[in-house]
């Protein structure tokens, strides 16, 4: 075990007594590369529906998708994550793997107005299914299934739909089991080789993703997600579920949400080294927001040190609705 001289040999002070210093020898620094600002396209022009507990976030049409694009490389984050919200859902999800769907319209039109934006889908069926789970609903009397293995078929579909629409990273966020497997495999079956896998590895069943049901009107109309998404209580059982995404061909693994579970972050980071992404989701950002807008807390601080914490935990990517402010705060 190392042991430090100690005082008056040892003064740590010492490399805090300025703030060149201090920027000299910290061990963490963000950076606007790292951040992902999540985006919700839903069919139309010109509509830009502002989301209640998410100030500052709105469901966009494609046009308006355009616009935030361009603000966002303005304030050098180069990458977005697209939900999609249709006008229509049906118990198959059939929008979410349309070649005109929304994702995939919207895609089209990113990659040619800004090729050099880096284009990340959320492939789920949530928010294309009537009664708002990720998986295909069988009843049996008063109990209801979300069944796994036919659910994979239209995971894989939509990942190829987004992929032939010229999406740049694919981001399976439904936590059924084997769906980056089944992603992995239809890919390259088209001839997709190249393109990477974002898993949303250890996605937990979360309260905190309250605001988000409103963005993506994606509520279940009955019972949970507790049977698919990862229970609170569970750590080890986190790092299982990465590793069998890993083996089944992810590229990169997320962790989801970020603060309350910075344990598995950094632990996720430690056993497999992958590149690891962080989503700080709505509920993380609406409560920093609420104390800033009261005056209870300095929003700018604290979003910039519950991100720093994030990044510190070993989070490379962070995905975060409040990107742009970040980044145009660490560049001033």
């Amino acid at each position: 075990m190392h042991h430090a001289p100690e005082f008056p040999v040892q003064r740590p002070r010492r490399l805090r007594s300025s703030a060149l210093l201090r920027d000299f020898v910290a061990e963490t620094n963000l950076r606007s590369a790292r951040f992902v600002l999540p985006l919700f396209a839903r069919p139309g022009k010109g509509i830009r529906k502002a989301i209640g507990a998410m100030p500052g976030v709105f469901q966009l049409s494609p046009d308006e998708i355009l616009k935030e694009a361009e603000t966002a490389l303005a304030a050098n984050v180069n990458a977005v994550l697209l939900f999609g919200i249709p006008n229509q859902k049906d118990d198959n999800a059939s929008g979410a793997y349309a070649k005109n769907g929304i994702v995939q319209e919207t895609v089209r039109k990113l990659k040619r107005e800004f090729p050099d934006l880096l284009v990340i889908t959320d492939v789920c069926l949530c928010e294309y299914m009537s009664h708002g789970h990720c998986g295909i609903v069988e009843k049996r009397g008063q109990r209801a299934d979300i069944l796994n293995d036919p659910t994979l078929k239209l995971l894989a579909k939509t990942a190829v739909s987004h992929a032939a629409a010229g999406a740049d990273i694919i981001a399976p966020s439904d936590m059924m089991d084997g769906r980056v497997k089944a992603i992995r495999t239809a890919l390259d079956e088209y001839g997709l080789t190249h393109l990477p896998i974002m898993s949303y590895a250890a996605k937990f069943a979360s309260a905190f993703y309250g605001p988000f049901r409103e963005a993506a009107e994606s509520t279940p109309q009955f019972g949970d997600r507790r049977s698919y998404q990862m229970d609170a209580r569970n750590g080890n059982e986190a790092l299982r579920e990465v590793a069998l995404d890993v083996a089944e061909g992810a590229d990169m693994v997320m962790v989801k949400p970020a603060l309350a579970y910075l344990d598995i972050i950094h632990r996720v980071r430690t056993e497999f080294g992958l590149p690891t992404a962080a989503y700080a989701v709505s509920a993380e950002y609406a409560m920093i927001k609420a104390a800033g807008e009261r005056g209870w807390i300095d929003e700018r601080a604290v979003m910039l040190e519950s991100h720093l914490a994030m990044h510190r935990a070993g989070a490379d990517i962070i995905i975060t609705y409040a990107a742009r402010e970040l980044s145009r705060w660490m560049n001033e």
